[in-house]
């Protein structure tokens, strides 16, 4: 396996080298750096102009101002790293650690959330093969694959930004529109859960009244403008995530996860309830990571201490509980400040920027200005990366399913449950270890289009102002950057694919 590695990282380094030589030579000899100098009439032109000829090293030849730029990169290995000035002499160092925050902040959370949601309907989709939920499903996916990222920005920006803002003034459903969104969830319900006609309508009719309810008393009470789920609603859908979680991993017949997730549950929900009206009224990073980190605690002892012989188990469900409830709970949080929120600002979801500036409010409104300003560019980047997931998930599950070992399990009458999550499912995993490092060097690339689009200063700005200015120093910092991830995820899928599989690292 050391052998494997060190092949791929040598691999991967080389890539690197010729890459980076290659795009210098192309930025560089792409136009002229000081055109729009040459045609001023400034008086002190010509000094400007040898201003600019100093910043960007022109009196030297090529291949020594690319010498000095692989020097003053190499030094990122020991956390020096000297990317040069731009050509306004500014450091480029200070405008990647920008930039790289705003892009990787982008592209990991739409990657995450592709992830689970296309992982998890490539797995539904497979175990309902040929069905209309399938066919829907399919359907869906090639379509938002298939739509350009530039156009589909632009509809997100019009619909869920601009209309929502003139609709949350008011936040009020008409009748029409609360019928018609409930039977569009019902429908998508019914789909999903299959079964015969008659089992169809039923769970359709429930849904429909269900949705329905819910979307009137949303209404009635502004529900929109003044969002929270509560501390009793919390603790009603934390236990039901214990209760999803103990079925799916080990089922209710197993004491011991089942205590030791039912311990985990109880001592969160206390712990939570004690800290809404506290510590959480205006907390900090650190605060929260220390909170999570404690939870994180709290629930591998419990797994630890209830767990028997299933104690690996009852800690992986136990931490997975923690994960998931502390998830739930930054959403409470964060939907009972947003009555706050629209106070300052009553038009909530931006259209451009990454973020408000000079925006001063409290941690809550900070946090809730970042997301507004995170959600449509990862609207966008997620629905482009799900038909994959989804595609490549379900191709593999069902490879997996038709195995004999499958069809031994089921004959030796493990549950269905068991034959999909521990033998299905993580045998198909080998092929989406690779397709994760393929999508996140896709989704940095989109994302030039994106930030473009939604004004970010990420990345993709970075890389369209060195190009059209001929400045290879941000050019070269958004390849150091994004190019240095790329490389890096598929340097990891390969040891991913390695470890899943033995065979390949021979």
């Amino acid at each position: 396996m050391i052998r494997y590695i060190a092949k791929r990282l040598g691999i991967s380094i080389l890539v690197l080298l010729l890459g980076s030589l290659l795009l210098f030579v192309l930025t560089i000899n792409s136009g002229d750096p000081l055109s729009d100098l040459r045609e001023s009439n400034a008086p002190n032109r010509d000094n400007l102009i040898a201003q600019r000829i100093n910043y960007m090293g022109l009196n030297k030849p090529w291949y020594e101002r690319y010498w000095d730029w692989l020097t003053g990169a190499s030094k990122c290995l020991i956390g020096q790293c000297e990317l040069g000035l731009d050509r306004k002499g500014q450091s480029v160092n200070a405008m990647v650690v920008t930039a790289a925050g705003s892009t990787l902040r982008l592209v990991v959370l739409a990657t995450l959330l592709a992830i689970i949601i296309g992982v998890t309907l490539g797995i539904v989709t497979a175990i309902r093969q040929y069905s209309g939920f399938d066919y829907a499903v399919t359907f869906m996916a090639f379509v938002f694959f298939s739509l350009p990222v530039f156009w589909f920005a632009v509809l997100l920006k019009h619909y869920a930004a601009i209309e929502f803002n003139n609709w949350i003034k008011e936040a009020q459903f008409s009748p029409w529109t609360m019928v018609i969104v409930a039977a569009v969830a019902a429908f998508i319900l019914m789909a999903a859960i299959g079964g015969e006609w008659k089992r169809r309508l039923i769970n359709f009719a429930v849904a429909f009244v269900v949705f329905g309810g819910a979307l009137f008393y949303f209404d009635a009470v502004t529900w929109f403008r003044r969002p929270s789920i509560g501390l009793p609603i919390f603790a009603v859908v934390a236990l039901a995530l214990a209760a999803l979680i103990i079925g799916m991993t080990a089922g209710f017949g197993n004491k011991h996860v089942r205590n030791a997730v039912g311990t985990t549950a109880v001592i969160g929900i206390v712990g939570y309830g004690l800290m809404r009206g506290t510590l959480m009224t205006n907390p900090s990073w650190v605060l929260l990571a220390i909170c999570l980190l404690v939870g994180i605690a709290i629930a591998l002892v419990s797994g630890w201490v209830f767990g028997g012989f299933s104690r690996k188990q009852a800690m992986t469900s136990s931490f997975l509980w923690a994960v998931l409830a502390s998830l739930l709970a930054m959403g409470d949080l964060l939907l009972s400040n947003w009555s706050k929120y629209l106070k300052d600002q009553p038009r909530p979801i931006p259209t451009i920027g990454s973020q408000t500036p000079n925006y001063d409010s409290t941690f809550w409104n900070h946090a809730i200005d970042n997301l507004t300003h995170l959600a449509l560019p990862t609207v966008v980047l997620t629905l482009v990366s799900i038909a994959a997931y989804t595609r490549y998930t379900r191709a593999s599950m069902l490879d997996v399913l038709n195995q004999d070992y499958i069809r031994t399990a089921r004959s030796k009458g493990i549950s269905e449950r068991k034959v999909i999550t521990k033998h299905a499912f993580r045998n198909s995993l080998i092929p989406l270890a690779t397709i994760v490092a393929f999508d996140f060097a896709g989704l940095i690339g989109g994302a030039v289009i994106t930030e473009t689009v939604f004004g970010w200063q990420g990345m993709g700005q970075l890389f369209n102002v060195g190009l059209n200015e001929v400045d290879p120093a941000p050019v070269m910092a958004f390849f150091l950057v994004t190019g240095t991830a790329a490389v890096l995820m598929n340097m990891l899928a390969d040891i991913a694919y390695a470890f899943l599989d033995p065979r390949i690292a021979r």
